[in-house]
């Protein structure tokens, strides 16, 4: 046992040896380009197949001052690099819709990855709602904090080709690290796409009949004519913040929303929409930004745990406004968090392509799932079983909570065609949806939950959610199971039928990206956070209930 955990060590040493090497030799390169004079562009060629941008744009201001490898950078201007798109929710682009990216040609392990091409700079405006009706423009203020809070740079991972490794069982009281082996399991068939109705964020609102809309002052509802309308939503309270929005939380009694923005966390009273509690870590120096990715309630809601960029994670006790834990152990942003229903362990997801469970009791880190690539996002499973996890390889990853081991990898060649952004189990434990970069929905049936093994690993892609028309950046179930929902960086939040597929109704109530969707778990409410400096809380009403 002693030699495997040998065997994983060197490993892990190697693949970091490896990383440093390809960016040496990259500043090497850039360095030798400026040195050639004025004739020379100071960025290498961008990679085959990713966007070039137009005569005359601007280079955005530099990224946050991480490494290369931060993955919430370059979705704004659409940028791609070797592994695909990287995490930042992206600003609109005014005059264009977003061509979705490219899948590039594997690099050799042997050979740096090239460097991300220059980008494009921010737009003057907002891109033009549906049926060309044109928002509030963002203040400057608001556009710039916007394009700071992302950066500007591509996520490299030299990678592809790791050496496998395997599972360790550490003895008692120490981390248990697990390398996953590489496997492409088999999984089943999708079933038919979803009928044509589903594409309200294509239609002409000045087109659509009264009956299949509602307009408010700066929101509208968009209904789905060929889905029998049970659903409803109105407005509840807008929560103004200093900069963008990252995430939104409820905490377990559906009181209170938590949100997530540069330096720090928010808590709002649900009922009035007053800010009750305002958490930051007055020991984090004063320079730069510093955005909050996460945020997470305790069970029993006297903790928030908050993720943010500079690698640590912070457990808050919301009476005193003190900090209780300080996880530090990721090498890279932490993008996502979520606390299992028994209180006393945090599930962490990072660009350092690790997700990692810690203990609050003992304040230590227990397991380690290592992967191949960025991971955007994690998930415990309702009774704490299985832990999820989506990345920037296009899988969802699924393993037991405990031993940590690989139960399940929702992939090719039913999974998704790019970058996983969101994943969420359904309330009964046994399915799963992800949201994508490639602008679906998947709904998965995990066969590890149901107790069935065999030769694979891989659940059922079961539905296929087709509607937005850019990518998907957050995903939910209502906790009764009955409908979906969904944000995109085309500004609208979608709610779907998770039985036929069908889109219920399309909600344009942001003048940017919805960065983030998340449900009450106590009432009929959802809020939604977003790049135009918003949080806000609606609530949703069924027929006859």
């Amino acid at each position: 046992m002693q030699q495997i955990r040998q065997n994983v060590y060197e490993l892990e040493i190697n693949h970091r040896k490896m990383k440093d090497h390809y960016e040496e030799e990259i500043t090497r390169l850039k360095r030798e380009l400026e040195t050639r004079g004025p004739h020379v562009p100071a960025t290498l060629p961008p990679a085959p197949g990713a966007p070039v941008p137009p005569p005359g744009s601007q280079v955005p201001p530099p990224s946050l001052g991480h490494s290369s490898s931060s993955v919430f950078q370059g979705i704004m201007s659409g940028q791609s690099g070797p592994t695909g798109p990287s995490l930042a929710p992206p600003q609109e682009n005014m005059h264009q819709q977003q061509q979705p990216p490219q899948q590039q040609p594997q690099q050799p392990q042997q050979q740096p990855p090239p460097p991300p091409p220059p980008q494009q700079g921010p737009p003057p405006g907002i891109q033009p709602g549906i049926g060309g009706q044109v928002p509030p423009q963002i203040p400057p203020q608001a556009q710039a904090q916007a394009q700071q809070a992302y950066g500007s740079s591509g996520y490299l991972n030299g990678y592809h080709n790791a050496p496998q490794a395997v599972a360790t069982t550490p003895q008692m009281g120490q981390s248990r690290v697990v390398a996953e082996t590489r496997t492409s399991p088999h999984v089943a068939r999708a079933s038919p796409g979803p009928p044509l109705g589903n594409n309200l964020a294509d239609l002409d609102f000045d087109r659509v009949p009264n009956e299949y809309k509602k307009q408010a002052n700066d929101w509208f509802v968009i209904y789905n004519d060929r889905a029998p309308r049970i659903l409803d939503v109105d407005l509840l309270h807008t929560l103004d913040h200093h900069s963008v929005v990252c995430c939104v939380r409820f905490s377990a009694d559906g009181k209170y929303v938590a949100t997530g923005c540069n330096r720090s966390a928010q808590i709002f009273d649900v009922q009035n929409g007053q800010k009750i509690c305002h958490l930051q870590d007055e020991s984090v120096e004063r320079e730069g930004d510093l955005y909050i990715r996460s945020v997470c309630f305790s069970p029993d809601g006297r903790y928030l745990a908050t993720g943010a960029e500079d690698k640590q994670i912070r457990v808050w006790d919301i009476k005193t406004k003190t900090i209780r834990h300080l996880f530090s152990g990721h090498e890279q942003d932490i993008y996502s968090l979520d606390f299992a229903r028994n209180g006393r362990h945090i599930a962490s997801g990072s660009g350092d392509r690790t997700v990692r469970v810690w203990d609050m009791e003992t304040g230590q880190c227990v397991l380690t799932l290592s992967i191949e690539d960025g991971v955007t996002t994690v998930a415990f499973s309702p009774d704490g079983r299985f832990v999820a996890a989506g990345s920037l390889d296009k899988s969802v990853r699924v393993w037991d909570a405990t031993s940590g081991f690989l139960v399940e990898r929702l992939e090719a060649p039913d999974g998704h065609k790019d970058s996983v952004y969101s994943v969420a189990f359904a309330p009964n434990g046994k399915d799963l949806v992800s949201g994508s970069l490639d602008k679906t929905i998947k709904l998965w049936e995990l066969q590890s939950a149901r107790g069935l093994s065999g030769s694979h690993k891989g659940g059922v892609c079961v539905k296929t959610f087709t509607g937005h028309k850019d990518f998907v950046l957050s995903v939910a179930l209502t906790p009764d199971g009955q409908w979906v929902l969904s944000g995109s960086k085309d500004r609208g939040v979608q709610f779907w039928d998770p039985r036929t597929a069908q889109a219920q109704l399309m909600l344009q109530g942001h003048r940017n990206s919805v960065i983030s969707v998340a449900p009450s778990p106590a009432n009929k409410l959802f809020a939604t956070g977003s790049g135009d400096c918003r949080a806000r809380i609606w609530r949703y009403v069924v027929a006859n209930q």
